[in-house]
């Protein structure tokens, strides 16, 4: 194989009992009897064993013919086997790699005190590699998977650049990490207590009753933490984190389950602890508005998901941010998408009006003794139209979907249409011990069909974790079947909760694009509840604004037009947004700004001009 080749087998699914070894048998090398791919027990020797499947497939790197010929690849009937060319720009060898024909990793992200860092780039690409060897968990073994990783090799490899102090530190042990997880719903798994118990044991620096109050979490500081919602778990773990006194602070993921309000609280937080200028903050993040206000400087993230990842040289965060949407890669000379991701210059779009679906009355709903209630100004809903919904957490907008799907009943007002309406909740909850594609085809009728994959399978990037157990899946993985399960339904109504998150960038603007597609060639109505700008931005035709007092008071007002709907939700959390002079993207301004100023004075929060 060509030196800019690997080979990649997923061992998860390489299933030798239940097929008859194609990928051998019609590998051109292995016909002329050299041994490109053999059985893995059959390469390691007795003084190396392999201690996995010993009859699953190890494929030579140095015989394989790359991916000019990929017959193993298009064999397999399990979707095991990548074989992938690598950019010719990546001179040196990876900085880590996992072992035979398994995943590597290039270049290493650089942490400065007093700047916070970002990281823009794809789930699964290496990020969790990166921070193990950044916090000294892992040697990097710089490709050598076969020898014994050292520190002194790596302090060579990276001598007279960024990392190299850096690392010193590690080396001696001088760096202490802190590290927010991904996935914030499995911190119940992990902990049994109340939310008290599990800060105290983390505030290090005595920030702990000004992080709870600045995080609004006092009234779950008595909860057992496996009874608190997404939202909450999200800013509990913040607080857990950025209560420690540490060198380096690792977020991954800030957003999922926080309105826009809570987001820029989090982001201030971060921003503030930077600027002590002793501490090194990266954050892997996939709300670009948020990552464009936080980050001072950005790597940018590529490759291929599960084979092997790239981490680029630091960029500025706006250059870094608009050539990950252009596709190009200006410094790597490097295209890392066939196509870019492109906003309306002009917002808003104009909307052609259809017939409407439903009107509603004005409605009223009360929980307990005045514990909460919602009003919902009455208004009319349209066939073919993607309806955007936005409003701080605990606002009543799932109580307001609850009632159109007949779920509630309201104490005021008269709801009497009935809509077969589909519905993904906000939080997805996946118990069922059965395959992805058992599933689905359990509710799409067309599954399977070629329609069906182009217009939802492809984009939700579905395939290849068709064979997967669905209480195996991450948590953008649950999060792409919940689409594509709701999706596939027969409704009047889609209704989607949150759409967002976890998914990176482009699996947002790709499930943003199934979602358009379908309503629009299915003449379907689709409500989406969702706190990333760029996705409601990318995907609603009109809004529906939630305003009041969380968990106190809600209002709904009719549906509107962007622009009027828009400024109606930021003026409300006195944010500003402007357009990216060069993609047309939606960036907030920094608060107390001179631009943030004119807006403000002129009542244009979204978008001036």
């Amino acid at each position: 194989m060509a030196d800019d080749s690997i080979a990649v087998v997923d061992l998860d699914r390489c299933q030798p009992d239940r097929c008859n070894y194609e990928c051998a048998n019609f590998c051109p090398p292995n016909r002329t009897g050299k041994d490109c791919i053999v059985e893995r027990g059959d390469h390691y020797s007795e003084d190396e064993p392999y201690d996995g499947g010993s009859d699953q497939i190890w494929i030579s790197e140095e015989i394989c013919l790359g991916e000019t010929c990929g017959i193993c690849v298009e064999k397999c009937p399990f979707d095991a086997i990548e074989i992938i060319n690598l950019p010719s720009e990546l001179e040196d060898a990876p900085v880590h790699r996992y072992g035979d024909n398994a995943f590597g990793l290039y270049g290493l992200p650089v942490p400065e005190p007093g700047t916070v860092t970002g990281i823009l780039g794809p789930n699964g690409i290496g990020k969790s590699t990166a921070v193990k060897m950044l916090s000294g968990e892992l040697i990097p073994n710089l490709g050598e998977h076969d020898s014994e990783a050292n520190w002194d090799a790596v302090l060579e490899r990276f001598k007279g650049t960024a990392l190299q102090n850096y690392i010193e530190r590690v080396i001696d042990g001088e760096v202490t990490v802190a590290r927010k997880p991904q996935y914030v719903d499995q911190i119940p798994k992990q902990f049994d207590g109340n939310t008290r118990e599990l800060l105290e044991r983390t505030d290090e620096r005595g920030v702990l009753d000004s992080l709870v109050e600045r995080l609004s979490i006092g009234p779950v500081m008595d909860q057992d933490i496996n009874s608190i919602s997404g939202g909450e778990l999200q800013r509990v773990a913040l607080a857990a984190t950025l209560a420690r006194d540490a060198d380096f602070y690792f977020l991954d993921e800030i957003t999922p389950y926080l309105d826009i309000g809570q987001r820029m609280t989090a982001a201030r937080l971060i921003r503030e602890l930077a600027e002590d200028g002793e501490r090194s903050m990266m954050v892997v993040e996939h709300d670009l508005a948020i990552l464009d206000l936080l980050a001072d400087t950005l790597h940018v993230t590529y490759g291929e998901p599960g084979a092997y990842g790239v981490v680029t040289d630091p960029k500025s965060t706006r250059n870094g941010i608009n050539e990950y949407l252009k596709g190009y890669l200006n410094n790597e000379n490097m295209r890392i998408r066939p196509n870019a991701i492109t906003f309306d210059e002009h917002a808003p779009r104009e909307i052609t009006r259809s017939q409407v679906l439903f009107e509603y009355p004005d409605l009223a709903k009360s929980y307990g003794d005045g514990e909460f209630s919602l009003e919902v100004d009455g208004g009319a809903v349209h066939e073919s139209e993607v309806l955007g919904i936005v409003g701080p957490n605990g606002i009543g907008k799932s109580t307001m979907a609850k009632l159109f799907a007949g779920q509630l009943e309201p104490d005021e007002g008269d709801l009497d249409f009935r809509l077969d309406i589909a519905y993904k909740p906000q939080y997805i909850e996946i118990d069922q011990p059965m395959r992805v594609d058992a599933f689905l085809s359990s509710i799409a009728d067309d599954f399977g069909s070629s329609y069906w994959d182009t217009e939802i399978a492809r984009p939700l990037q579905l395939n290849p974790i068709m064979e997967q157990n669905l209480t195996d899946l991450s948590g953008g993985e649950r999060q792409r079947v919940a689409i594509a399960a709701c999706l596939s339904e027969d409704a009047d109504l889609y209704l989607l909760d949150e759409p967002s998150a976890h998914l990176d960038v482009e699996q947002r603007v790709q499930a943003t694009t199934a979602i358009r597609r379908y309503a629009e060639n299915h003449d379907a109505t689709v409500m989406v509840i969702d706190h990333d700008i760029y996705m409601i931005d990318l995907l609603a035709d009109r809004l529906m604004v939630f305003d009041g007092e969380p968990a106190v008071h809600g209002h709904a007002t009719q549906p509107q037009e962007m622009r009027a709907g828009m400024n109606e939700f930021l003026g409300d959390l006195d944010i500003t947004f402007r357009r990216d002079e060069r993609t047309g993207r939606p960036r907030i301004n920094k608060p107390g700004s001179q631009l943030d100023r004119e807006q403000k004075r002129e009542g244009e929060y979204y978008y001036s001009g």
